[in-house]
């Protein structure tokens, strides 16, 4: 008992100095926006618009398609339940709430730390491996301000746009579904579905995505400028963050609906 007790206090105190690291890196970033760019060069405008091309539109099919298969299973699943108490017009309002409150900011975070964070940490690992990281320090160029601060920022605006969409879309698809594919009452519907969705839902599941978006960011650069170790340690430190990015996903997001629900 005494033997699997290190390893887990060793485990924790790791996950809490890992995440004061965090913390301490989203300060700088803060601090590097806000400075003026004469006094802190290295911010590039096109940095930031080639980063937000990159996690915006280049992650639109696949965060579009997550929604769209979302929306669908939950209305067919929904459905059949629903039938059994003879209100089969509340699977709108149950497929609308659990898209817009929880599973799409979630799903949509999980895929961006899958494919956006995990590109952020193998870019800036090779960077930090190779030396190019400690080359900007020796030319006066805050690697803060122009490898992390464009990439959080395209995080952070990017994630509850893509978010905003996988809801449309995936809304779309599960009313479709559920009236041409299986017979239910678009009126009923549609009415049940505007009583029951306030403009709370939406501010409570774009929050979410502004959130993982940030945290991602901010993750996944840390991991990559920490790597170690050429090639194995970028893998190493890739591996890390999609892992932790992903855990703190899911565990913030039920602090954050724990916390948001008692403002509703």
């Amino acid at each position: 008992m005494a033997g699997l007790r290190i390893p887990f206090a060793r485990r924790l105190l790791g996950g809490l100095h890992f995440a004061g690291e965090v913390l301490l890196l989203g300060g700088r970033t803060l601090r590097a926006l806000a400075r003026p760019r004469r006094a802190a060069p290295g911010f590039e405008r096109a940095q930031w618009l080639r980063q937000c091309w990159f996690v915006g539109i280049e992650s639109l099919p696949v965060v579009l398609t997550t929604g769209a298969f979302t929306g669908m299973v939950l209305a067919y699943s929904s459905y059949f339940q629903l039938e059994r108490l003879s209100v089969t017009s509340w699977t709108g309002p149950l497929l609308a709430k659990s898209l817009v409150t929880q599973l799409g900011p979630v799903l949509a975070g999980l895929m961006l730390a899958g494919r956006v964070g995990c590109a952020m940490t193998a870019e800036l690992g090779t960077m930090a491996v190779t030396e190019q990281v400690d080359a900007l320090r020796t030319m006066g160029v805050d690697p803060v301000r122009h490898l992390v601060l464009p990439r959080t920022l395209a995080c952070l605006f990017g994630a509850p746009l893509l978010t905003g969409f996988a809801m449309v879309v995936g809304i779309a698809a599960g009313f479709a579904l559920a009236i041409y594919g299986l017979g239910a009452e678009p009126h009923f519907m549609i009415e049940q579905t505007k009583a029951w969705m306030v403009p709370w839902d939406y501010a409570m599941g774009l929050g979410k995505a502004a959130f993982f978006g940030l945290a991602i960011a901010l993750i996944c650069c840390l991991r990559g400028l920490q790597a170690r170790g050429g090639a194995e340690g970028v893998g190493a430190a890739t591996t890390g963050a999609n892992v932790a990015a992903c855990i703190t996903i899911l565990v913030s997001n039920l602090f954050l609906t724990m916390l948001l629900m008692q403002w509703e």
